[in-house]
């Protein structure tokens, strides 16, 4: 679990965007993309549920077909989703005081990961 949020601030600041809205995309069928207080009894809960919906040693078929013991890796990033939309306002993430962005790669094994963000909004007004 990865949290996004200062670097996500980071890059709207670069942009200089003012107002409009954050795209984050993660492609990849194991992974996803949410929001949460990034807190560890918060971090421990989502795991804690994840298990309870989606554990890792049930059978599952996709292991049946692909042996690759990821299926309940799949279940949990389809239930989470792979993007998140946010808007911004006054060149920064528009979040609750307790709210961040957060990144989870369910899979089993390291895998090269990439999370794609677009940036749309309003520049400040320039004089001619």
């Amino acid at each position: 679990m990865h949290d996004l949020t200062a670097r996500l601030s980071s890059l709207i600041r670069e942009s200089g965007v003012r107002d409009g809205l954050a795209a984050l995309f993660t492609p990849s069928s194991t992974s996803a993309l949410t929001t949460i207080e990034f807190e560890s009894g918060a971090l421990e809960d989502l795991r804690r549920a994840l298990d309870e919906i989606a554990p890792p040693g049930r059978d599952y078929r996709h292991n049946l077909r692909w042996n690759d013991g990821n299926g309940h890796s799949h279940l949990r990033a389809a239930l989470l989703g792979p993007s998140l939309t946010i808007p911004i306002v006054k060149g920064a993430p528009c979040l609750g005081q307790w709210q961040q962005v957060l990144f989870v790669d369910f899979d089993v094994r390291p895998r090269e990961r990439r999370i794609i963000v677009q940036i749309i909004g309003t520049l400040p007004q320039v004089e001619p």
